[in-house]
């Protein structure tokens, strides 16, 4: 049976624009074709008819298109993988549009440019990237090393195009005799885009401050430029040029030293549109652009110098920190703001908790709390600590968070102190964190008898996977984090001891290891706290994910999109559970409805009073007057399980009443009534507001080696495969450099230094 066919409409010669509202890109101008495809289609034969169609060659063309739904991001098709992937992509449509882009099919219609430079407007004559003047450059401006200068005429003719395309706004940034300036700084920046977009070099002759002469630094060539101030005012006026450049027109290469500000008002617009803009894609998009090549660390200085322009100083935000909290207090009353500076005006910490967040997690939302933190990886780094609930359809409810110089248990102490401050609690408060950060203490010391702290189950299996490293094999270790996790959750402790026994079986060191862990904080069959099945303290990872996504923000701008995305995350649930005609939140009512299910196959036999017997696949005891069962899912979960709901069905009563209050729509709807209100710019509240005696100043603190880690490893991701020899079965090493079958002496050190690079071989 023959395949289907679609049809392929290929473009060239047009252009991508981007539309500024949602990013995506449209293709504008340029000659159409429709061709047919079919999975047996090969890519070189698709080539070679798209090459007749538009009349150029095969070699350098690049076929792209957009994946079904997105037009912001363009595919390249290099095999014949790729053509059939993207036939397949479009199976159910009938066709699918390919843009053609051929370096040949440019040069096809370019017409061969002579030395003479008098018609700069051409689009396709080569161009000569300039070199930024050293003697313009203020010395804490500049980049650690020079960046060089790709010159665009040793670029093939399509990118000379793309290149000329888009320096072409900058054609015209010196027009001429006449033209005026405000100042000398508007001048040489106005004479480095014309350069730019005329693809030429140039050299200051004269850089005073009354005075600037220029010319082209091809030898001998006529062009120049002088503009000095005009007599009695502050304007700066070009006087003489000769628009005639007389070069030969061979390209320049030099390498100089840039501004971040300079690339920081290149980048800047793009940096509006796409605020987590990557050095990396900077970088690429400068060098593509406009000819100038630079690394990572110079586009990421660039970043922060737009960042700068655009949202103010990394510096001046800390010193903007005392307002903020007054504004934030001032607009939402009831909220709690507070900012610390240490004995030399240094900041210190800074706690956030709004009115909303208060006033819903007391109302409606589970005594429950997640603790957690997250590095910063702004220019003065620190650490944000943020306490998190849940609400009744088990979604993440931002309570408070902090952000301090450094995660230390004395911030801990403080930022738990202010947590019991601003969010006063009338019952136990169950917290699921880390053990290893001195949380513990200061919750015993903050909140005495009135808490239960629960491990975070993750940190645990992480720390049992780094103590038993180097002991057990991969497999082992993974059925012991296995058999750890069943173990917190089995429900009684009859069954817990079974799995800790399952651990028993592999190693006797690992069981103890689990019974020295201290399983009264973590295991649900003695933990006397009530953390309804949610036992990692990463239950908060929507929030942390709105961290990372502006955690590189100066402070203030990073606290501002905090509160803005939590202010729209209660509208939002607001909004959403106005619709909602059931007793319980949705989730709530498909875990009560499916335990109902279950219930229908058990039978109930009375026993005395509120106890019943029910029997399935196991007996247990219900008491409806305590709300227990004996398979403890009731207690653990606050929901009844399917051995109550068969009593309440037997009995006439309804399961709703047996449910935790946290539950309920009119319980979720207490805990979002309450709003955010918005809080004015303080750049245009700042001045003059700002008093003098609380001005604060950034952290002393310095960029952590390496890259940064911006993702939590999951559990079951933390057990890494370690070498096993195929031999005498031994870890650490392989076949290759086993001792024992080798003859090797195993003291050598550089052996051991062997083993750690050896490939796994006897791992299978």
């Amino acid at each position: 049976m023959a395949s289907k066919k679609i049809i392929a409409i290929c473009q060239s010669g047009g252009e991508f624009v981007t539309n500024n509202e949602d990013g995506s890109l449209t293709y504008v101008g340029g000659e159409a074709y429709a061709l047919d495809l079919d999975n047996q289609t090969l890519l070189n034969d698709f080539k070679q008819e798209v090459a007749e169609n538009f009349e150029c060659g095969t070699n350098g063309m690049t076929i792209k298109y957009f994946l079904p739904g997105n037009k912001k991001t363009l595919i390249t098709i290099s095999k014949d993988k790729d053509l059939k992937r993207m036939i397949n992509f479009f199976k159910d449509s009938e066709q699918v549009e390919v843009f053609i882009i051929a370096e040949e099919g440019v040069a096809r219609s370019t017409p061969n440019v002579t030395a003479s430079r008098s018609s700069r407007t051409n689009v396709s004559e080569p161009a000569h990237t300039p070199a930024m003047p050293v003697d313009m450059i203020h010395s804490d401006d500049l980049f650690q090393a020079p960046v060089e200068i790709s010159p665009l005429g040793g670029y093939p003719s399509s990118n000379d195009e793309k290149h000329r395309k888009a320096a072409m706004q900058w054609e015209n940034a010196i027009t001429g005799v006449g033209q005026r300036f405000n100042s000398f700084t508007e001048f040489r920046e106005a004479l480095h885009k014309y350069s730019i977009a005329h693809g030429f070099t140039y050299k200051y002759k004269k850089n005073e401050s009354r005075r600037v002469t220029a010319k082209c630094k091809s030898e001998g060539c006529a062009w120049s430029i002088y503009a000095s101030k005009l007599p009695t005012t502050e304007l700066i006026c070009i006087k003489t040029m000769n628009p005639k450049h007389t070069c030969d027109g061979a390209a320049v290469k030099a390498g100089y030293r840039s501004t971040r500000g300079w690339m920081g008002n290149i980048i800047k617009e793009k940096l509006k549109v796409a605020p987590n803009y990557k050095p990396k894609d900077i970088a690429n998009d400068i060098e593509r652009e406009y000819g100038i090549q630079l690394n990572y660390s110079q586009a990421r200085r660039a970043k922060e110098k737009a960042r700068e322009q655009l949202q103010g100083s990394y510096r001046e935000a800390y010193s903007q920190l005392p307002l903020l909290c007054e504004k934030i207090r001032e607009t939402n009353p009831g909220s709690v703001a507070i900012v610390v500076a240490k004995e030399d005006s240094s900041f210190h910490r800074l706690f956030i908790s709004f009115h909303a967040s208060i006033s819903g997690f007391r109302q409606g939302c589970r005594p429950l709390l997640f603790l957690d933190s997250t590095v910063l990886y702004a220019k003065y780094q620190g650490t944000l600590l943020a306490a998190v609930g849940v609400d009744g359809n088990d979604g993440v409810f931002p309570l408070a968070f902090a952000v301090v110089d450094e995660e230390t248990n004395d911030n801990w102490h403080w930022f738990l102190s202010e947590l019991k401050s601003a969010v006063p609690i009338s019952c136990p408060i169950t917290f699921v964190c880390d053990f290893q950060r001195g949380i513990s203490e200061s919750l015993h010391d903050i909140f005495n008898e009135e808490c239960h702290h629960g491990y975070c189950l993750r940190y645990l299996a992480e720390k049992l996977n780094n103590d038993l490293q180097g002991q057990f094999s991969h497999e082992a270790r993974r059925l012991m984090i296995q058999d750890l996790y069943t173990a917190a959750c089995a429900p009684t402790p009859e069954s817990f001891e079974r799995c800790a026994e399952n651990i028993r079986a592999i190693s006797p060191d690992a069981y103890d290891w689990v019974t020295r862990s201290e399983p009264e904080h973590w295991a649900n069959a003695l933990f006397g706290g009530a953390r309804y099945g949610l036992l990692t303290s990463n239950f908060g990872q929507p929030f942390y994910d709105w961290v990372m996504e502006v955690n590189e923000l100066p402070i203030t701008q990073m606290v501002d999109v905090l509160r803005g995305k939590i202010m729209e995350l209660i509208y939002t649930r607001r909004v959403e559970s106005s619709q909602w005609d059931t007793r319980l939140t949705p989730l709530m009512e498909e875990k009560l409805q499916s335990e109902t299910t279950k219930a229908r196959l058990l039978h109930v036999i009375p026993s005395h009073g509120s106890t019943f017997e029910v029997r399935g696949e196991s007996v247990d005891v219900v008491d409806i007057d305590q709300w227990d069962c004996s398979c403890k899912g009731w207690q653990l979960y606050g929901m009844p399980c399917c051995h109550a709901i068969a009593v309440f069905e037997g009995i006439g009563r309804s399961p709703y009443d047996y449910c935790a209050r946290y539950f309920t729509t009119e319980s979720y709807h207490v805990t979002y009534v309450e709003s955010i209100n918005p809080i004015p710019n303080l750049e245009n509240s700042a001045n003059g507001e700002v008093d003098a005696a609380v001005i604060i100043t950034p952290p002393p603190s310095k960029r952590p080696p390496g890259r940064p880690k911006l993702k939590k490893v999951d559990a079951f991701d933390i057990v890494k495969r370690q070498m096993q020899c195929s031999k005498c079965k031994g870890l650490g090493h392989n076949k290759k450099t086993c001792g024992k079958v080798n003859k090797f002496d195993e003291s050598d050190p550089l052996l051991l230094a062997g083993l750690v690079t050896e490939d796994l071989e006897g791992t299978e």
